[in-house]
């Protein structure tokens, strides 16, 4: 069975299905969501995307980011995607929704209708390869200035996250 997303309106209304290969050929909007998980310190846990994802691999980025299932409930997908990507469980908050339209590399595009979710866990990473290359703990004052530096380096949007209105304030607890 191929991984098919949930494809919505401007409104975030669901409009249907499609292969996720196939809407990011397309350019289709569709549901995502990206999780930011935090240390007891306050550092945000980034992680480098393995090489062998079909976009934006080798790409420093955002703890966790995926697709909830058709019918699966978004907190449940934050969770799994959470696990099966870094191997870490902990409880994670809705923080914003925003939309990002992004053309990449191979003629893909990234048109993503994207929840934004922060947690605060202090586990050890157990990255799975597949997904993963690296991961690391940086503060967000270390981040932005390494996105100045080298904003080839991170994916489109984890830049897009780490600038919006509604997280540019955000202070870990």
């Amino acid at each position: 069975m191929s991984d098919l997303v949930i494809l919505v309106d401007e409104s975030d209304n669901e409009i249907g299905y499609l292969d996720k290969l196939e809407a990011h050929q397309k350019g289709l909007l569709h549901r995502a969501f990206s999780v930011l998980i935090f240390n007891s310190a306050g550092e945000l846990l980034l992680q480098k995307r393995a090489a062998n994802k079909y976009h934006s691999a080798g790409l420093w980025t955002n703890t966790c980011c995926s697709h909830p299932k058709p019918n699966e409930p978004m907190v449940d997908a934050v969770h799994r995607r959470l696990k099966e990507e870094m191997g870490i469980a902990c409880q994670t908050n809705f923080l914003y929704k925003f939309v990002y339209h992004a053309v990449l590399d191979g003629g893909l595009t990234e048109h993503e209708f994207d929840y934004v979710f922060i947690g605060v866990c202090d586990d050890k990473p157990m990255i799975n390869t597949h997904e993963v290359a690296d991961w690391k703990s940086l503060s967000l004052a270390e981040i932005r200035k390494d996105i100045i530096q080298t904003p080839q380096a991170y994916t489109f949007w984890f830049k897009e996250i780490i600038n919006h209105p509604e997280f540019a304030g955000y202070i870990p607890a």
